[in-house]
């Protein structure tokens, strides 16, 4: 069996209401979370188009790091001390007063590292969108599409039907008539 491949549509919106009236009626035509996205550069709340929530374990991270940097520092200090051990005036060569900052520097260290490591992962970059429209950037809502040639048509019409500004493809602005669209 084939994968066929995705196309992208890009439907341009200048109010809020009216991407979020495409959102569902591409919902409402076929398509999923995963094939709808959107873009724009006023940071509105989560869920406002119709998207679902999406969840993230960027919390995990920070700890994972913070585990491995204390272990490792406690490796690295111990091991140290052991391997050249350096008795002076009776004191223990692994003294724990003496060796809490670099395990709190090791541990600190790591957390923050996997953090940053976590938020790259956690955005998932590059994230699949590769149409975008410098008007976006002038406030205006895009709402994008992955879909297949056959449905092509139907998220074209949804997107004309919410009161697109212009629909962008690959090839440009799709709002005059498509004969690859079109034809059967």
């Amino acid at each position: 069996m084939s994968v066929e491949q995705k196309q992208e549509l890009l439907g341009l919106f200048e109010e809020p209401d009216q991407a979020a009236d495409a959102f569902s009626r591409l919902k409402v035509a076929g398509f999923g979370d995963v094939d709808l996205e959107v873009l724009s550069s006023t940071p509105y709340p989560e869920g406002a188009f119709g998207e679902s929530h999406i969840k993230h374990r960027l919390y995990t991270f920070p700890f994972a790091g913070a585990a491995c940097g204390f272990v490792i520092a406690a490796a690295w200090i111990i091991g140290a001390q052991i391997s050249e051990p350096l008795v002076t005036g009776g004191k223990p060569i692994v003294a724990v007063p003496a060796i809490i900052q670099i395990l709190y520097e090791g541990t600190l260290l790591a957390a923050v590292l996997f953090t940053v490591i976590g938020v790259f992962f956690e955005s998932r970059l590059p994230d699949g969108v590769s149409l975008y429209d410098r008007r976006i950037s002038d406030g205006y809502i895009g709402v994008s599409v992955l879909a297949i040639q056959e449905k092509m048509l139907s998220a074209r019409q949804s997107l004309e039907q919410a009161g697109a500004v212009d629909v962008i493809s690959q090839k440009g602005s799709v709002m005059l008539p498509d004969p690859e669209l079109t034809s059967p």
